[in-house]
Order: structure tokens, then C-alpha cells, then sequence
């Protein structure tokens, strides 16, 4: 099989070398990734039913979950949820398969139930928010698309596109693990900070700036100075952990909105803004890599809740990434790369209308030296692209 696989040299200094880079990431109890861990958590319990129920994934997708924002009542020593949150899982779904009822809509709940219960702990299932489902049947001619059994890979259910980038600069490596570690490392001795951790981080030159907003835990918090020392050691943690990935200078601001005098901080009774007027959709936070980079090119694609099977919002977005990252682990001479698939409907999804890897390289190596090498990798990991599928399936891929 000949792939439409094209390599050429990346037009543009390395991000790195940029003059100012921008990235931020919106942490797992932030609204919009509520919405995003929620449609995928109920995503892979859906094709976990159809497995084991039919033996195959059927068409569904869950990618178009909302939040409404509720409203709570916080106070030191422990507040009150005044109005719960609410929040809608609404996609497609197929409900009943050669004349056999399924429970799509249980599954569902079970699932989002589960998930928030790990994600956000501080949050009461049925009280502090409630969640409802409303998963309709697929088109007809979709489901068509979807349900080619004679095809070994499966045929891409539209005409869309992913994208990928590696390596990550200083700045994505720290604004990624710093909210990755505020939410596990530091978590564990610290459950005054609540799981809505954005972190934005912006670079000028060699100074990195990051800002964080981290929502504190009303229980947990006895005062003024307890919040104090709260903020406190947020910004000792960031700094510390910052200064571990780069040489450059560091600079770390945490809740710059709080107005001591006016009384106004950043306490919450469950941990999330959701509690008090931040509304969330799905695919309106962090890409498929889990960053937001607006220094390179990003899909629109809302990754989370989509069919792992077929939809080439998911599948391209998340092997994307994975090429990039294969390329850049296992050639050297790279300093910057992004990948770009497109699919077409209709077409085998291991065979895009175009893969474009585009490349700069160290000042030493010539593109001609490692093109080769480049396009292997390529080709291989198409070949095995429903290898995407089941990390997914398995909970082994992160998509927010």
C-alpha cells in the first residue's frame, strides 16, 4: 500500500526559539474538562457495552456534553452548594442491535457517576450536581459508514483533519506537570486545593511567567491566613517544580484576581468553579496532547466523547500525537515537528487523503538525511492505527 505520505521543512523558527510562546491548560475539575472527562468516561463505558453485549463497538458518540453552572454559598470551615450543577450528556447512540434492548442510557450514568467521584471528590452525585441523558439515535447514513464489516480498518466517518506537535518546549512541560502534579503529588498532603487548577503560561525570551488559579476547598480552610498560606504553598510547589525543567528564569502568580480587603478569594465549597457561575462544554479546553498552544496549529475537533472506532476527531488528533512523538523519540536531529492527517468519508482510515510531517531540524542535519526514516515511522504507525482504538477503549490514552 502507498501512503500519501509528505515530509518537508517546517517554514518557521522552532517554538522554542520563538520570541514569545503562550500555553495554558485547564485542570481536570476545571468546567469545560469536567465536560470532556465526563463524554469520555461515558464514551469507553459505552464501548465497553457493546463489546461485551454484541461483540463490536456500535455508532455512538457523546462529544457534545454541557454544564450549567450552579451556585454555592462558601465560608471558612465548610459552605454550602445552593443550587446543584447540572449537566447533560447528549449525543448518539445505539440503543437496540439485532431486535436486543441495550442499556445506554444506565451505562451512562453509571459511568459519569463513577468518574466524578474520583475526578471531584467534594462533589455530592444527585445533590451538588446532577446529571441527565439524552443520547438519540445516529444517522442513518453514518451508521453505514461505521458498520462496514467487510473492512478490516474501518472507514472514516467524515472529511476532518488532526494535528500533533513534539517535542514540548520548557513552557508546555511545565504548565502540563505542574497541573498534573497540583492534582496528584500535591493533592494527596494538600486537600485544601480543589481539582479546578488552570495554569497559563506565557515566555518572553528566557522568563517564563505562569499564572495559576487554583480553587481552594472551603473545609479545609479555617481563615484569611490559612487561605494565605494555601496560595503560598501552590506558588513554592509551581516554582520548585518549574525550576526542575528549565534554566530560565521563573516567575509564578497564584490568584492574582483575590482582593484581601474586599474579602473576595478564591474559595469554593467543592473544589470547581462550576459551583458558582463557570458553565462548560466539551472540546472548549485543552487539545488532545492535553495543552492549549496557540503557537501551533490546533484542531477544532472536540476529541473526548467521540467514537474510538471511526471518528477522525478522536483517532487522527490522538495518532497525530503519537507519530510526532514516535518521530521525535526515535529520530535524531529534530527540534520541532507537527503532523497533520485528513481524512475523507469514506475512505479506510489507515490510508488519509494526506499525512504531512513538517520538520526543523538541528542546524547540522539535512532533511534529506532522516526523510526516510520519517516517512517509516509514519507508514508503520497508520498501519497499526486501530491500535488508537483500543488504548482508548482500555482508559490508556489521556484525550484532554
Amino acid at each position: 500500500m502507498s501512503r500519501n505520505i509528505q515530509v518537508s521543512r517546517l517554514d518557521r523558527r522552532a517554538v522554542e526559539d520563538q520570541e514569545v510562546e503562550i500555553v495554558e491548560r485547564k485542570g481536570i475539575g476545571h468546567p469545560d474538562s469536567i465536560c470532556d472527562g465526563l463524554a469520555e468516561s461515558v464514551s469507553r463505558a459505552l464501548s465497553q457495552l457493546y463489546l461485551d453485549r454484541v461483540g463490536k463497538v456500535l455508532h455512538y458518540n457523546t462529544d457534545e456534553t454541557q454544564l450549567v453552572a450552579g451556585r454555592a454559598a462558601p465560608a471558612f470551615g465548610g459552605g454550602e452548594v445552593v443550587e446543584p450543577i447540572y449537566v447533560l450528556i447528549v449525543g448518539r447512540a445505539t440503543k437496540e442491535y439485532e431486535g436486543r434492548q441495550l442499556p445506554v442510557d444506565s451505562t451512562a450514568l453509571t459511568a459519569a457517576r463513577e468518574y466524578l467521584a474520583e475526578a471531584i471528590p467534594e462533589l455530592e452525585y444527585g445533590t451538588d450536581i446532577v446529571v441527565d441523558v439524552r443520547l438519540g439515535e445516529g444517522s442513518g447514513d453514518l451508521q453505514d459508514v461505521f458498520g462496514e464489516e467487510t473492512q478490516e480498518v474501518p472507514m472514516a466517518n467524515d472529511t476532518s483533519f488532526g494535528v500533533g506537535h513534539a517535542p514540548l518546549t520548557e513552557t508546555e512541560t511545565v504548565v502540563y506537570e505542574a497541573e498534573r502534579e497540583l492534582n496528584t503529588t500535591y493533592y494527596a498532603d494538600h486537600p485544601e486545593l480543589g481539582p479546578d487548577v488552570k495554569v497559563m503560561g506565557k515566555r518572553e525570551g528566557d522568563r517564563i511567567d505562569i499564572t495559576v488559579a487554583a480553587a481552594m476547598v472551603d473545609a479545609y480552610i479555617d481563615d484569611f491566613d490559612d487561605y494565605d498560606d494555601a496560595v503560598e504553598n501552590v506558588r513554592e510547589f509551581v516554582t520548585g517544580l518549574a525550576e526542575s525543567h528549565t534554566d530560565r528564569e521563573i516567575n509564578v502568580d497564584v490568584n492574582t484576581a483575590d482582593d484581601y480587603e474586599e474579602g473576595s478569594i478564591y474559595l469554593t465549597v467543592t473544589g470547581t468553579s462550576a459551583e458558582q457561575g463557570d458553565d462548560g462544554s466539551v472540546g472548549r479546553g485543552n487539545r488532545a496532547n492535553g495543552l492549549i498552544t496557540p503557537n501551533r496549529p490546533m484542531s477544532m475537533e472536540a476529541t473526548s466523547g467521540k467514537n474510538p472506532v471511526n471518528h477522525i476527531g478522536k483517532i487522527y488528533n490522538l495518532l497525530s500525537t503519537h507519530i510526532a512523538e514516535t518521530v521525535t523519540d526515535e529520530v535524531d536531529g529534530i527540534r520541532d515537528l507537527q503532523v497533520r492527517l485528513l481524512s475523507q468519508i469514506g475512505r479506510p482510515i489507515d490510508e488519509p487523503h494526506v499525512a504531512d510531517a513538517q520538520i526543523v531540524t538541528e542546524e547540522d542535519v539535512d532533511l534529506s538525511a532522516i526523510e526516510d526514516e520519517v516517512v517509516a515511522i509514519v507508514d508503520d504507525e497508520l498501519a497499526d492505527v486501530t491500535g488508537v482504538t483500543r488504548r482508548v477503549i482500555d482508559g490508556d490514552v489521556s484525550t484532554f
